[in-house]
């Protein structure tokens, strides 16, 4: 009992280890703060589900970092994600506090998106603060991210860095312009009398004239204030003209109120329009109407403005210019509509509790081309829960919406009304309109060219759909209708009807050809083609082709046969002669399915090259002349050796044929299957490489000629003769590897010493020696070192050793479950 409550313990600490590691990959910890931010999911919500999943700090730095890496590199195919507000500079989501540094313990509620139940966080956790700061660097708070069908048409239009809706000041001042203080007017007197004046307009509303004195033109339109100025200066300039224009106009301040990004009083423009004020306010907020915006003027009234006038119609009616102290209220929208389905601009839109549907599917653009135009659906909510309504075609012009309410428009059926079809072997096979000139399989056929050579009238099949819109097959005589002696048939709406035609089948039809041609593979089928015929089609017969042994293959058919059989296919075997004709039985004719096998000639063989190298009297590449040709007689073709070539160390390197290598790699499977988990190597990555050596006696060779040390050579060898070479390598783990004078008669302990001595984790018993000539030889006290050999000594694998952090971890957990033991002992007790 005692065992097993202390198995019990183990494995519920050991799951709760488990569950204390992270339960997301890099890769979904990314695409989950991707979703959740196109969700509307506050900053603090995605750092604490990503807290309680075991997401740490090391994980979302890594994220971060290929988050980044991706951005430079073409980004994460969401980079739309990441469009700010250029206008306001606020963020659309706010995070919350994120300064876990204070000491201060906040606790916040939030609603879980995908749960009913409510998730505590605190800002004051040191993890929590860190995480959120990376969650923010890497996607900021200006995220401005609204799927398109969540959009409200018109809301982004003061958004839009495009569109800046500056007043133009180039323009000549207006004559129902009013005159304020710090507008600068310009007075021009002309006639008897010349002269010109500037003047500013004072805070007070004058102007000061040059020797008359101030003349009050404030709240006057430029039009006012020229004729007050002829008729206070007519009497002093009687026979002159005076004009009164603006030169450099005021700035006004205006008002924005209500719910636009950033409500407050701004300085503009006197020409400055409604539009203008919209803009530098940032905009409509997600709450505020763009059809009802209010323009006060002296607490009056001036100007309603419909921001859908202006986008859908082009209408600038309510853009009034705005005067000073100018007072623009944008109140809460009253009605949100959303038109989704085949329409040409699927969004919500802004309603008027007046409009109706058809004037939202006109805001939407109108019906798509696929749009089933009858009938719309329309979901709405009330107090007692969501209704449905069909509004039909002639009611949509009166049917009135209600905020919330949600239009959908469906497509067409996918079904013909009036259409037939016909299939086969027709001159023109299409969909055809049912009725006309086409109501019977005749006129059909008729309409369609007729029937093609190759038709088969005897029965035609057409599949037609019944009252429950499932098929049925219609048989029909096509040849007794055609000629009249069989009655026609009156066709239906969607009947299809095929008429089998010869060419199908035998463009499905073919003949293969394998082996000694030109141009092997597989060709169509034609009657009364022979083999000689069929050998000149793929291109002759190539130049190691055998003309003593042709066969052909032909599958088994029986259409009658009741039993199986042993055979599975029919060989025919010939010979070939000139011109072709086959000997015994000249013009086999083929039929379909059939495969020739043209073989290769027995004594066929192209040259096979090797090449001899080094100290040789004369190097090059030479020609086998037998299969059986040895070393011996390659090294007298080659004129013998030079006086300088060292005869024990010739090589011989030779190319991995394809079955040689399969045979390694099948060998180093059978190690790694063996081995287990022990063995790290990777076959898929291993390079055999394209040659290896074999191991010679080239003076043995030489002195017995034709004995088992005279090796057979093949094509792609390659012989080195090279000349001597009085020094020794040493490599591999020593303490100093290096190249020394080889000195006859020492051992392997001599050569060691030379190169500093065996190093700190030297295999060895595991060290060899690879001789000049290929052969390789363990390494041994006895054994004998030869001129030009190397001496490899290999490694012992580098011990593991755990990290400071590993260390400390193992030492906590050993420690955790040391209490726990001690305790169930001690309740066990």
């Amino acid at each position: 009992m005692k065992r097993l409550l202390l198995t019990l313990t183990l494995l519920l600490m050991m799951t709760g280890w488990a569950a204390a590691q992270s339960s997301m990959t890099d890769d979904q910890v990314m695409q989950y703060v991707i979703t959740e931010y196109q969700k509307g999911t506050s900053q603090q919500q995605i750092v604490t589900k990503l807290m309680q999943r075991g997401v740490d700090i090391n994980q979302i730095r890594r994220v971060k970092s290929k988050y980044e890496r991706q951005q430079q590199n073409g980004g994460l195919g969401s980079g739309q994600l990441l469009s700010s507000d250029s206008q306001t500079g606020q963020s659309r989501l706010r995070s919350g506090n994120t300064n876990g540094g204070q000491g201060r313990s906040q606790q916040y509620q939030i609603r879980s998106l995908n749960e009913n139940d409510r998730v505590a966080y605190d800002e004051s956790n040191p993890e929590f603060g860190l995480i959120s700061g990376e969650v923010e660097s890497l996607f900021p708070d200006s995220i401005d991210f609204v799927p398109p069908y969540r959009r409200v048409f018109g809301r982004d239009i003061f958004n839009n860095t495009a569109l800046t809706f500056e007043s133009n000041i180039n323009i000549a001042t207006p004559a129902d312009y009013v005159l304020g203080a710090g507008d600068v007017v310009n007075i021009d007197i002309y006639g008897a009398s010349q002269k010109s004046m500037e003047c500013t307009v004072t805070p007070d509303g004058t102007i000061v004239i040059d020797g008359y004195g101030p003349i009050t033109v404030g709240g006057l339109t430029v039009a006012e204030a020229n004729s007050r100025l002829r008729s206070t200066l007519g009497e002093r300039y009687s026979s002159s003209q005076m004009t009164l224009t603006v030169g450099q106009t005021k700035t006004i301040t205006v008002n924005v109120m209500g719910e636009v990004q950033a409500p407050g009083t701004y300085t503009l423009s006197a020409f400055a329009t409604v539009f203008h004020a919209l803009y530098m306010a940032g905009g409509i907020s997600d709450i505020g109407t763009l059809r009802s915006i209010k323009v006060y003027r002296s607490n009056r009234l001036v100007t309603t403005v419909d921001i859908y006038d202006y986008i859908l119609n082009g209408k600038l009616s309510g853009n009034v210019r705005l005067a000073d102290d100018d007072v623009i209220v944008v109140g809460p929208y009253d009605c949100i509509v959303s038109v989704s389905g085949h329409v040409k601009r699927p969004m919500r839109y802004e309603m008027k509790q007046t409009e109706s549907v058809a004037t939202a599917i006109q805001y939407a653009g109108g019906f798509s081309g696929d749009a089933y135009t009858k009938s719309v659906r329309l979901t709405r909510k009330s107090p007692e829960g969501y209704s449905a309504h069909s509004i039909e075609e002639f009611d949509m012009a009166n049917f009135t919406l209600s905020d919330a309410d949600s239009i959908s428009v469906d497509s067409l059926l996918p079904r013909y009304t009036n259409t037939v079809e016909i299939k086969g072997a027709v001159f023109r096979p299409g969909t055809y309109q049912l009725g006309g000139d086409i109501t019977t399989v005749r006129s059909l056929i008729e309409k369609a060219d007729g029937l093609t050579e190759d038709a088969f009238t005897a029965r035609a099949v057409m599949h037609r759909l019944r009252e429950d819109r499932t098929l049925e097959v219609v048989a029909l005589d096509i040849k007794g209708i055609m000629e009249g002696s069989a009655a026609d048939r009156a066709l239906r709406d969607g009947d299809v009807l095929y008429i089998h035609g010869e060419k199908e089948r035998l463009e499905a039809l073919t003949l293969t050809i394998h082996g000694e041609v030109m141009y092997p593979g597989i060709y169509a089928y034609a009657a009364n083609e022979t083999i000689e015929d069929f050998i000149l089609q793929a291109g002759g017969l190539t130049e190691a082709a055998s003309v003593m042994k042709v066969d052909v293959s032909r599958r088994l058919k029986d259409k009658y046969s009741t039993t199986t059989s042993d055979t599975i296919a029919h060989t025919f075997t010939f010979q070939v002669k000139d011109g072709f004709v086959v000997d015994d039985q000249p013009g086999f004719t083929l039929e379909p399915f059939d495969e020739v096998y043209v073989r290769t000639s027995p004594s066929y063989s192209k040259q096979q090259n090797i090449k001899v190298e080094g100290e040789v009297l004369y190097s090059g590449t030479y020609t086998l002349s037998k299969n059986s040709q040895r070393l011996s007689e390659m090294i007298e073709q080659a004129g013998g050796l030079t006086d300088i070539a060292y005869v024990k160390g010739a090589r011989l390197e030779r190319t991995i044929t394809p079955d040689e290598r399969l045979r390694m790699e099948t060998v180093l499977k059978m190690v790694k299957a063996q081995s287990g988990d022990k063995d790290t190597l990777d076959v898929n990555k291993l390079d055999f490489g394209t040659t290896y050596y074999v191991g010679i006696d080239l003076e043995k060779a030489l002195a017995n000629p034709g004995s088992s040390y005279d090796v057979v050579l093949r094509e792609g060898d390659k012989i080195s003769v090279p000349q001597y070479s009085g020094t020794v390598k040493i490599s591999g783990d020593v303490m100093y590897p290096t190249t020394i004078a080889y000195r006859e008669g020492k051992k392997l302990s001599y050569y060691i010493d030379q190169s500093g001595g065996w190093g700190n984790r030297a295999k060895k018993k595991r060290s060899y020696i690879i001789y000049m000539n290929g052969t390789v030889d363990q390494a041994k006290r006895s054994s004998k070192i030869e001129p030009g050999s190397e001496i490899v000594v290999p490694s012992k694998p580098a011990a593991s050793r755990m990290t400071t952090a590993e260390v400390v971890a193992l030492a906590s957990g050993t420690a955790s479950i040391a209490t726990m033991i001690a305790t169930i002992a001690n309740l066990i007790k």
